[in-house]
């Protein structure tokens, strides 16, 4: 299945290791230690250009990956377990 970040970027849900929200989360160093590490790598990847809300952590290709979302956290995981992505995915295929 397929979960859709916003704009046109889609990932596959079995690569997800966590979504976060964005102002809770980078409130502890060790996350924006993280998230830091990340870009400084080139791993990390913003969807929109708009005001972030979440980011989501994926294992791609042996690869850790971060994309910055506009969408929520909760809209993000409200996605993911209502299958809604159902329609996208038989789109793509």
């Amino acid at each position: 299945m397929y979960l859709h970040l916003g704009q046109d970027t889609v990932i596959t849900t079995k690569s997800i290791i966590g979504i976060f929200d964005i102002d809770r989360c980078t409130v502890s160093k060790k996350t924006r230690d993280f998230l830091t590490a990340a870009e400084k790598r080139g791993d990390v990847v913003n969807v929109s250009y708009e005001l972030p809300k979440s980011f989501i952590v994926c294992r791609e290709n042996g690869r850790v990956k971060v994309y910055i979302s506009q969408l929520s956290s909760k809209t993000l995981l409200k996605r993911h377990k209502d299958g809604t992505n159902k329609i996208l995915q038989s789109e793509i295929n």
